[in-house]
């Protein structure tokens, strides 16, 4: 007779904002947080490069399931991009394959970020986690096989030139949408001022609903924990990643209908749906519970994902 699989490790349910340090992946700081929580479910909303600092969101149980949506949300970011030098992983961490003399004005490379702003067609780089016939990009790429990889629709809601230290550095403000390598951004910068470069230093300052002001360092989360597990008032509520989805009230009679996996009709709720456009998601919520996420769909309430 087969014996149910138990579950190591506590389980508990909500959002953790780290600021990841350097020189950490993603996965590492997920192994941290579930051993520090000694929780049972962990996974990250949005991977960060190893050079990478700034936010990680990472999901705990129930909160797994509203990842998507942290994903999808705008990211904001700050990058530096080192003029004169390609590199192969289009980072600091790789080796040099080109160099060049020229120096881009400041007004050339405002005038590059024009033509990659909006909805753009983007390479990615060949050390991604893409996968090309089974095999990870960045798998080939170290074996010296770099895959010829297609160019990827992209949305660049905003790039902008913040800074310029010197000649051989710029600084750049992103905000952008889910997909877009911010590397592939900094080699095409440069790229289209006739010259070649790479990302030195980059830091995410926002992903959907969380901000700087919502993270906690590694070192501290860390260091709470050094008697006992981490503390459950560290997390944030499963909901506070939905919290840029459009909001529709229901009455706690349709709310048990809805958990029930039953559609509404749209009809009982005229006056209380939300602006959206068509087969829109909205967040249902039971006075300040948030039940989950439906789609408005052919004059029903669908449910999608409850929690």
């Amino acid at each position: 007779m087969a014996r149910n699989r138990v579950r190591k490790g506590r389980p508990l349910d909500g959002w953790l904002v780290i600021d990841k340090p350097t020189d950490l992946t993603s996965t590492a700081v997920v192994a941290i947080v579930k051993r520090v929580f000694n929780a049972q479910k962990v996974g990250h909303g949005g991977t960060l490069d190893p050079l990478a600092t700034g936010l990680l969101p990472i999901a705990l149980g129930a909160a797994t399931k509203t990842v998507p949506y942290i994903m999808d949300g705008t990211k904001r970011y700050h990058f530096t991009l080192r003029l004169g030098e390609a590199r192969d992983s289009d980072d600091a961490d790789g080796e040099v394959t080109a160099t060049s003399d020229v120096r881009p004005t400041d007004d050339e490379l405002r005038e590059a970020t024009k033509g990659l702003t909006g909805d753009i067609m983007q390479v990615p780089p060949v050390f991604s986690a893409l996968k090309v016939a089974g095999e990870r990009a960045y798998d080939m790429a170290r074996d010296g096989r770099p895959p010829e990889l297609p160019p990827r629709p992209a949305r660049v809601d905003r790039f902008e030139l913040i800074d310029r230290p010197d000649a051989d550095h710029a600084i750049f403000e992103v905000e952008s949408g889910k997909g877009v390598y911010m590397r592939s951004l900094a080699r095409d910068v440069a790229l289209a001022c006739g010259t070649v470069g790479h990302i030195a230093a980059l830091r995410r300052l926002r992903v959907g609903p969380f901000t700087e002001a919502d993270a906690i360092s590694l070192d501290k989360l860390v260091a709470s924990a050094e008697e006992a597990p981490a503390s459950p008032e560290l997390l944030r509520p499963v909901a506070t990643a939905l919290a840029d989805i459009p909001a529709l009230a229901l009455t706690s009679d349709e709310a048990a209908l809805l958990l029930h996996g039953q559609a509404l009709g749209l009809l009982n709720l005229m006056g209380r749906i939300p602006e959206t456009g068509p087969d829109a998601v909205v967040r249902a919520m039971d006075g300040e519970r948030v039940l989950g996420l439906c789609r408005l769909e052919e004059g029903w309430l669908q449910p999608v994902r409850l929690l």
